[in-house]
């Protein structure tokens, strides 16, 4: 069983995750963690921590010659901002912020939960989930993320609104021309080259300027964007997860895994909402057959469509798995909200803390890499999880298996 824990503050020593259940013979590519650590710090509208820090993981324990060796590995992300000890009390709880429920649980001051809730947390979920990318790359199973709208500015298609010239907080709801079929053509390769050549992760780069507008517009007056976050997962075999029980099904963990991520307020899979307000019809993906992909991962079974995203009855159908999440604008606002200092009882403006005006990017990151991470959990419940080799075989032998059976 893949389990992960985390542990540091945002202005302690640094953030750990410790991972356990990882299977051995596994190379582990520091270089690509740290990628994933350093892309994590990116994307437009970060605030002034991401300057100070720059994230590398250094791997502890369960490595030996670069190879996992099934034991738990342990990863240690230094903070540079090491001032813990030094950072002032806060006595006016940030709305939307954990401050106020965490102190009163805790019986403590806010700055214990501030330290702890803290989204300088899921560098340690980037990380874990990176190492959980290795493992899935041994099976050609890749996970991408990008983001689809800030605000609601939607980026799904190229055209363009022009923020900057109507010089509005306003921008127009999702475009009727919109390109979803745009982006369901696009490969796992085209993806990423046009994921990587936005500075806001989206897949539309030409619109970098008016998002990066509307950023510019809300730093300056003091308030804050959330946005959604499209996460894919290609190559994906038949059978990860089960119907058999509520807490083992697929579509239900990876829902866990994003709601909590901070600040994530609603996921969908596939149609999502929109299933609710279609006919039955117009939702289920009709099952075809193709004889020459009968020795492929999807065993010769077809779909036009993919609405249900994936995954049916809590089970991978071989599908691409397709979620998206919502972000809330960040709760630390530099024109703070209405609050009550906690000493006094007095009202007052909340705390401000240096903070980002829009982390939506970084956060299609923490996503593909937690996502990454219950994959590969599902992976190693299903094909065993003590060696690479054993799971290779495993792996092997079931597609065997299925293919005598539909013969």
């Amino acid at each position: 069983m893949l389990t992960y824990q985390t542990a540091g503050e945002s202005h302690g020593k640094g953030i750990a995750a410790f991972i356990d259940g990882f299977p051995s013979g596994v190379f582990i590519d520091s270089d690509y963690i740290n990628g994933e650590l350093k892309r994590r710090q990116g994307g437009y509208g970060r605030g002034g921590r991401q300057t100070i820090e720059t994230d590398s993981v250094e791997v502890q324990t369960g490595i030996i010659n670069g190879q996992s060796i099934g034991s738990p590995i342990l990863l240690w992300i230094k903070n540079r901002d090491y001032k813990i000890d030094q950072m002032p009390k806060i006595e006016q709880p940030r709305p939307g912020h954990g401050d106020l429920t965490g102190s009163l649980k805790y019986l403590s001051e806010i700055r214990p939960i501030l330290e702890r809730s803290s989204a300088r947390e899921t560098a340690g979920r980037v990380a874990a989930g990176a190492l959980a990318a290795l493992l899935l790359q041994e099976f050609k199973i890749q996970t991408v993320a990008y983001v689809l709208s800030i605000g609601s500015c939607f980026l799904n298609s190229f055209q363009n609104n022009d923020y900057k010239n109507n010089n509005s907080f306003n921008p127009p709801q999702k475009a009727e021309t919109g390109n979803d079929s745009f982006i369901e053509s696009l490969s796992l390769e085209e993806i990423r080259k046009r994921r990587d050549q936005s500075e806001v992760y989206s897949l539309f780069p030409e619109r970098d300027n008016e998002v990066k507008f509307l950023i510019d517009q809300c730093r300056e007056s003091g308030d804050t964007l959330g946005g959604i976050v499209e996460i894919r997962v290609f190559n994906v075999p038949f059978g990860l997860g089960t119907h058999l029980q509520w807490d083992r099904k697929l579509d239900g963990r990876l829902a866990q895994a994003i709601m909590a991520v901070q600040a994530i307020k609603g996921v969908e899979i596939g149609l999502g909402f929109d299933a609710a307000r279609r006919f039955g019809s117009a939702v289920h993906d009709p099952i075809e057959f193709d004889e020459t992909k009968r020795h492929s991962r999807s065993l010769g079974f077809q779909r036009p469509t993919n609405n249900a995203g994936g995954i049916e009855a809590g089970m991978t159908n071989s599908n691409a798995i397709v979620l998206r999440a919502a972000m809330k604008p960040i709760a630390t606002l530099k024109k703070p909200l209405a609050s009550v200092n906690l000493r006094t009882k007095e009202s007052v403006s909340a705390s401000y803390e240096r903070s980002d005006v829009c982390a939506v990017s970084a956060t299609s990151v923490i996503l593909e890499n937690i996502v990454a991470f219950e994959i590969a959990a599902a992976l190693i419940e299903k094909f065993g999880g003590d060696s690479l080799n054993e799971m290779k075989a495993r792996f092997d032998l079931f597609h065997r298996m299925v293919s005598e059976q539909l013969a």
